[in-house]
């Protein structure tokens, strides 16, 4: 199957499969337009900083749009509610010295680097499970 072909397609979450992943090329040469322009890199940034952000851009009609923001906002949230529950588990674990653990917050910063330097990031468990889904 093209590659294309696995992200275009309205259900591809039945043919969805580890060799997919694995060779799945996100540096725009997916069928999606291949112009990212500086607003889509600073949108697709931010949505990891802060992710009322992300929730924004999947709002906003013109920012849906433009692939390259859905993907890291979709990804940015679902990240983000990764490392949330990692953060409460390891509170409760610890018995509140979870302080320590807000510092797993900077493992945001890698994404939204790799964001704004144009690349579709590929966070591991996290995009399979939303490509896997078809919510990108």
């Amino acid at each position: 199957m093209p590659k294309q072909d696995l992200l275009l397609e309205e259900n591809h979450s039945a043919r969805f499969n580890q060799d997919d992943y694995e060779n799945l090329d996100f540096a725009g040469t997916n069928g999606y337009d291949q112009t990212i322009n500086m607003d889509d890199k600073l949108w697709a940034s931010i949505s990891y900083l802060l992710p009322i952000f992300a929730i924004i851009a999947l709002r906003n009609k013109d920012k849906r749009d433009r692939p390259f923001i859905k993907y890291h906002a979709v990804q940015a949230i679902a990240f983000s509610i990764v490392l949330l529950l990692l953060i409460l588990f390891i509170t409760i674990v610890t018995f509140l010295f979870g302080s320590i653990s807000s510092l797993i917050w900077f493992a945001m910063l890698w994404p939204a680097y790799d964001a704004y330097k144009g690349n579709y990031t590929k966070i591991p468990y996290v995009t399979k499970y939303i490509l896997k889904r078809g919510w990108v």
